[in-house]
């Protein structure tokens, strides 16, 4: 893995953390492929029970393509003929917003500064996005005469509805920490120099909660929202159980009825 994406797991905690800083942790190919490896092995690892998705620097989150690499593959690509250069799409992005989205864990964003383009997508991918007081996200993609690609078209609209989201697509603008609160984009900000901490402290709590419940929750949320009622009453029938099986639910129970703290196994 190359070192512009760090990966570490520790206490079934895996954490990404972007770390190109002196680019704005912008995506190169080696980047993209770094961070493909790390959010598909974050999610296909069973000793990982949370992820946290960060970046280095304070400046930015991840401005999302490297535009300064593009140009220069967009030019070799006209002279050969290959019309291969948006291929990133396919190989890169769609795999890194699948990972992300659909691992059977919670998957957090620390959003420590700009989450632009892609950046914003990835951090949208994440079931919980806490974002420093300094961080802004935007859209980006019109503004270099592209559409939304990294899950955006699919996630934007359901977090903030389908003409807001038109809005920001259009007419891409910064959107503050404050009012990506108020929009639903973020769901807490904290002060820029407590993030990583409270990040951390709310990652590693999901890394020991019950594992096999946040899988099932992520799983009737996603089905919910292109289903109807009766389609989902059944499937959550079936994630019920298959929660109410686990040895974690034996655990809580025992451990609500004792009057404890129950400790949790991910199973």
């Amino acid at each position: 893995m190359a070192d512009t994406v760090l990966y570490e797991v520790s206490d079934g905690l895996a954490t990404i953390t972007l770390n190109r800083p002196e680019a704005m942790n912008a995506l190169n190919i080696a980047t993209k492929v770094a961070l493909r490896e790390a959010a598909e092995s974050a999610a296909s690892d069973t000793a990982v029970r949370a992820v946290l998705l960060t970046a280095a620097g304070d400046r930015a989150f991840c401005v999302g393509q490297d535009l300064k690499e593009h140009i220069g593959l967009l030019a070799e690509d006209r002279e050969k003929g290959t019309g291969q250069v948006m291929s990133t799409v396919k190989e890169h992005y769609n795999p890194i917003a699948r990972a992300l989205a659909g691992a059977a864990k919670p998957v957090v964003a620390a959003v420590n500064g700009v989450a632009a383009g892609a950046g914003f997508g990835f951090a949208l991918a994440a079931d919980y996005r806490i974002v420093a007081d300094t961080a802004a996200f935007n859209t980006s993609f019109a503004g270099v005469a592209l559409t939304a690609d990294s899950g955006i078209s699919w996630t934007l609209p359901r977090v903030i509805g389908p003409s807001r989201a038109m809005d920001l697509l259009l007419f891409p603008r910064n959107i503050s920490a404050q009012e990506a609160l108020e929009l639903g984009i973020a769901n807490r900000v904290v002060p820029a120099a407590e993030l990583r901490a409270e990040a951390e402290k709310l990652a590693r709590k999901l890394a020991a909660g019950p594992t096999v419940a946040y899988a099932a929750i992520k799983e009737s949320v996603a089905y919910g929202m292109t289903h109807g009622l009766d389609e989902t009453l059944d499937k959550e029938d079936e994630l019920q159980t298959r929660a109410g099986t686990s040895e974690d639910h034996t655990i809580a129970v025992r451990a609500f009825v004792n009057k404890e703290k129950p400790k949790y196994l991910g199973r």
